[in-house]
Parts: structure tokens; C-alpha cells; sequence
């Protein structure tokens, strides 16, 4: 395939592993790490996060249920012990970063720079604590001024992960005009599973991912596609190259693979070889 252009970021291939559903790459073949066209990184905090008490996931038709509660090392620790190791399989590797304020994103972005990432996925889900916890994706002004200023230390590929719900094009949109390079659409639906356990019920909330999802966001796709200018990132339910084709007819660049890979850890080199097949057959 030729060399495929997500503004400044160059691909070998539209295919880049998911945050989060790879970790950082312990439990993949590294020939997987390797083919990809890029490595999202799972979501990086400034400071440690532990994360959220079991139960995290929970199957549902089609689907998964997941509330991690976005455990990672924090910045400190990425940077020096896990980033060099991600940097040598090959692929560009696209930092995943996020906070509950603007500044908190701003000491992320500038402890990045100079540390060999191609790019900054910010994801914009996350509460603003200044704003009495309303996520930054639920406010357009809100994710404008956090693009900007990012930009404004930030001088490599910018993507921005949007929510599925709330105002998604007036989002999308700001983020546009406020200099990012790429949309990546969209993360985990809100959603709940009922688990049977002792005496009652016990509510599992979370974001639903794989298959169940991805007609609503093969829809989102295809309707920021003829608002927005910016190279789209599809992710959600992609489990074959014809999900992956779906996607790129619909508008997307480039796409994501996510949950397939915690079904079977070598679906993203059977996902490329499904597409190009396609892709030949015309």
C-alpha cells in the first residue's frame, strides 16, 4: 500500500491499534505492533490512575461493556520506560493523553515534546473539573480553547477522539478550527449490564465497544465526513476488512481497531489482508 497521509502523520497502511485494547503491547505478537500503520497508545494521565474496582467488563450481545476507569502509569513513567520500547517496533506511535483540566492536557502535551511521539490523540470525554464535571466533549468553546492551546506547544500530529453523543458536529467543528489535524470518532457509547450476583443485581456501567456499535458509527462517520474537512479516524465494531472497507467508503482516511483484538490478538494482520483483498477486487 502506498504511504498514507493523516496530516502530518504518514501511514503505511490506514490500519492503528485502538487505545487501550492493546495495553501497551505485551499480549500482541510484536508482528502485529510491527504491520500496523500506528500504535495509539493507551490513555496517558499526568499523574498515576489506578483505575476503577472489578467488575470492568462485562459481554453483552455483540458487544462489550468496559469501565476501566483509564489505569495508567501517568506521564513519568510512559515517557522513560514505555515509549522507547513502542518507538522500536517501527510504526509511528500516537500518544492517547487525558485530563480534567486544561492545564493538566498542556503539561502532558509539553512533557511529550522531544520524546520521539509522531503525534497526541486527546480524549475529550474526560470531565472538566473547572466546568463542574461536564465533559470537554459536551462544550464546543470548551475543546476550541483546549485545541488551540495545545496547539500552541504542540507542534506534531493532533487528532482529537470524539464522544458519540452530545453536540458531535459542533464539536467536531471547533476542533477543526482550532487546529487539530484529525478526528478520530468516535469512543464508547454510555451503556449498562444487569449482573446476577449474591442477593440482587449489581449495575455494570461503562462504554459499550465491537460490533453492536458500528452502524451508529458508521453513521457518525458519514455524516461528519460532509461537514468537517478533516481526515476522519473510524473506530468502533471493526472485527474484518469488510468493516473496515464500510468505513472508508463512508468517509473515513484511516481506522481503528480496538475489541477485535481481545478476541484474537492477530485480527488486525487478518483485518489488512481482508482489505486488501478487497480493495483488488475493487
Amino acid at each position: 500500500m502506498p504511504l498514507l497521509s493523516l496530516g502530518s502523520l504518514k501511514l503505511k497502511n490506514p490500519l492503528m491499534l485502538a487505545s487501550g485494547t492493546w495495553g501497551f503491547g505485551e499480549t500482541l505478537p510484536q508482528e502485529v505492533l510491527k504491520g500496523a500503520g500506528a500504535l495509539v497508545s493507551k490513555g496517558i494521565s499526568l499523574f498515576p490512575r489506578e483505575g476503577n474496582p472489578p467488575p470492568r467488563l462485562s459481554e453483552t450481545p455483540c458487544g462489550l461493556i468496559n469501565s476501566i476507569g483509564l489505569e495508567n502509569p501517568g506521564l513519568s513513567v510512559f515517557r522513560e520506560r514505555i515509549l522507547p520500547r513502542l518507538l522500536s517496533y517501527g510504526p509511528p506511535v500516537v500518544v492517547n493523553i487525558l485530563g480534567e483540566s486544561e492545564e493538566e492536557f498542556l503539561r502532558l502535551a509539553e512533557g511529550l515534546c522531544g520524546a520521539g511521539a509522531s503525534g497526541l490523540e486527546v480524549n475529550i470525554s474526560c470531565p472538566n473539573v473547572k466546568k463542574g464535571g461536564i465533559a470537554f466533549s459536551q462544550d464546543p468553546e470548551g475543546v476550541f480553547r483546549l485545541v488551540k492551546r495545545i496547539r500552541e506547544v504542540w507542534k506534531g500530529f493532533l487528532a482529537v477522539k470524539l464522544s458519540p453523543v452530545g453536540p458531535v458536529s459542533e464539536v467536531a467543528q471547533a476542533a477543526e478550527e482550532a487546529g487539530a489535524e484529525a478526528l478520530t470518532c468516535a469512543n464508547t457509547y454510555p451503556a449498562l449490564s444487569v449482573i446476577r450476583e449474591g442477593k440482587g443485581p449489581r449495575f455494570h456501567l461503562g462504554g459499550l465497544s465491537g460490533p453492536a456499535i458500528k452502524p451508529l458509527t458508521l453513521r457518525l462517520v458519514y455524516e461528519l465526513s460532509r461537514r468537517v474537512k478533516l481526515p476522519l479516524i473510524a473506530c468502533g465494531g471493526i472485527v474484518s476488512g469488510r468493516d473496515a472497507w464500510e468505513y472508508l467508503l463512508c468517509g473515513a482516511r484511516a481506522f481503528q481497531v480496538g475489541t477485535a483484538t481481545l478476541l484474537d490478538p492477530r485480527a488486525p494482520l487478518r483485518i489488512l489482508s481482508e482489505l486488501d483483498a478487497l480493495a483488488k477486487d475493487g
